[in-house]
Formats: C-alpha cells, structure tokens, sequence
C-alpha cells in the first residue's frame, strides 16, 4: 500500500504510545482513523489532538479481551467510513509481574493472556471477514514483541509467553491469509530496536477491578521507563530508548513495502538472536538474555 490519501485505520490501544504515533503518522498521510481504547480520557485527548492536525477520526471504547467489543468497533468502522483498510492489533498490556513466576496470582496471567492474545484473536475474528469479503487491498498489522517471539528474557514470563503466543498466532494468519490468494496482507510488527518509551509499564493504571492485583504477589518495582533507567544505573549500565514516533514510522515504511517482519535490530539483538539459534540446534542448555 503507497496512498494513504482516506484510507480508513482502525488502532486498538490509539490513545497512546507506539499507536498515537501511527495515527499522527497515517493522519499525516491523508488516513482518516479510528482511535479505540479503554482509556477513554486518553482516547477522546487523542481524537481531539488529531482534529487539531486537520486529521479526520473519531473514537471507539474498545475491550479487546471482549469479542463483543472488537466485533462493535469493526461494525463502528464501517458503518462510519464505509470500508477498512489498515487494521492495527496493537493494544498490549504489562502485568508487571515481579519475583518466581509460581509466585504469580491466576489473575496476573488470565489479563495478561485475555488482553495480549485473546485480544488478537478477537480482533482477527471481528475484522478479517470483513477485510477479505472487501476484495480489495487492506492490511492487517499485529504488534508483536521480540521478547518472546525471537528471545526469552526471564524477568517477565507473562509478557514473554503472550507474545511468544502472538507470533504464532500472527505467522499462521499470514500463510493462510496468503493461501487464500486476497490481496489483504499480514504483517508483525516489533517496536524497537531499544525499550520504546511507552506507558506499557504503567499498565496497571488500566487493569480491571476483577483482575486487582494480588497485594502478596511480588511486584517488579518497574511502572515507567524512567523506573528501569533508575535501576540499572544502580549498576553503571545506561538505558537506551525508542521514541514511538520512530516505531511508527518504521511501520508504515514497512506497509508500504508490503513487508511481513517489521522491525529494526541492533547488531547486539541479531547476535543474540544467532546465538540462541546456535544453542537449540547445538542442544546447549538456555543461557538468560537481557534488554
């Protein structure tokens, strides 16, 4: 896809981050978007931002852990603007998860799995059939995390099994979109290539009353970017960032090109990469990886 020109976006997770970065940068381009979150004061600041940029949109409460939801922002979409051409599955959660992984409540990995998985699922069953019944040109975009889809950090297993989980889920979309002969394309995104500085850590501050966190569970003591720099300056070690401004145009440069994976890696990620791939096929024992 090349002409944005009123093309209709519709972004999960919109009202902040790497997915308020892709609507000003789609919006920008002549896209006319569909802002849905759960954070409705975020989301109506959004639309009103966008408005402010000459940039048509307009907003969606959306619980993507809710099939329900998802299926009423398709219909939403539609019946507003008449079609849909870029689908960005893009909201994600933190469970903030912190200590021995058997230390974890049912609650921190039912919301983690509900809103990261089941939150892709559902966007895929609400919008697909929607995008192939088109026939025309569309893209489905799904916001992974090579944590988990390429590496295993171990300090946050949930997160890490989700979107491990995700890539499975996004690839296996993709071959059978392709097997189908659409003209809808598929692609992963991964933000990066350093911690994109985001409020995913703060996630807590979005997590439902039935999901409350468990006051004996350990908490990673990490709630911002600002958190982890803190911390490992405690060990001489410096924090490098990515602003989403630069993810989101790393996404739609990787649209237009009709990429799959969309991602920048540093030299250290790709070694990283190599060399967990040379330890699977030497049967070596797992050796941690971290940011």
């Amino acid at each position: 896809m090349q002409d944005f020109t009123n093309k209709v976006a519709v972004i999960t997770g919109g009202a902040s981050g790497v997915g308020r970065s892709i609507a000003f940068n789609l919006g920008r381009r002549g896209a006319k978007l569909v802002i849905a979150d759960v954070d409705k004061a975020a989301m109506d600041a959004t639309v009103k931002d966008l408005a402010d940029d000459n940039i048509e949109s307009i907003a969606q409460f959306c619980d993507v852990s809710c099939a329900d939801s998802c299926e009423a922002l398709a219909v939403k979409a539609q019946d507003h603007f008449g079609g849909i051409h870029l689908v960005f599955a893009n909201a994600g959660i933190s469970s903030g998860e912190g200590g021995s992984m058997w230390e974890y409540s049912d609650k921190d990995w039912q919301w983690g799995f509900n809103v990261n998985v089941w939150g892709v699922i559902n966007s895929i069953n609400a919008f697909m059939p929607k995008l192939m019944a088109q026939n025309e040109e569309a893209h489905f975009v799904v916001t992974g995390s090579g944590n988990g889809a390429f590496l295993v950090f171990p300090d946050q297993p949930i997160y890490t099994a989700t979107k491990a989980a995700v890539q499975a889920i996004t690839e296996n979309l993709y071959y059978q979109v392709k097997a189908s002969g659409s003209p809808v394309k598929v692609s992963a995104l991964f933000p990066g290539p350093h911690v994109v500085d985001t409020g995913i850590f703060n996630s807590d501050r979005v997590r439902p009353e039935k999901f409350e966190r468990v006051s004996n569970v350990p908490d990673s003591g990490i709630h911002s970017v600002e958190d982890m720099k803190r911390i490992m300056a405690q060990y001489d070690m410096e924090l490098e960032t990515t602003h989403p401004d630069e993810v989101a145009a790393t996404a739609v440069a990787g649209i237009m090109a009709d990429k799959f994976w969309i991602k920048v890696m540093t030299d250290d990620g790709i070694a990283k990469m190599r060399a967990r791939l040379e330890m699977i096929l030497a049967d070596e024992d797992p050796v941690a990886q971290s940011v």
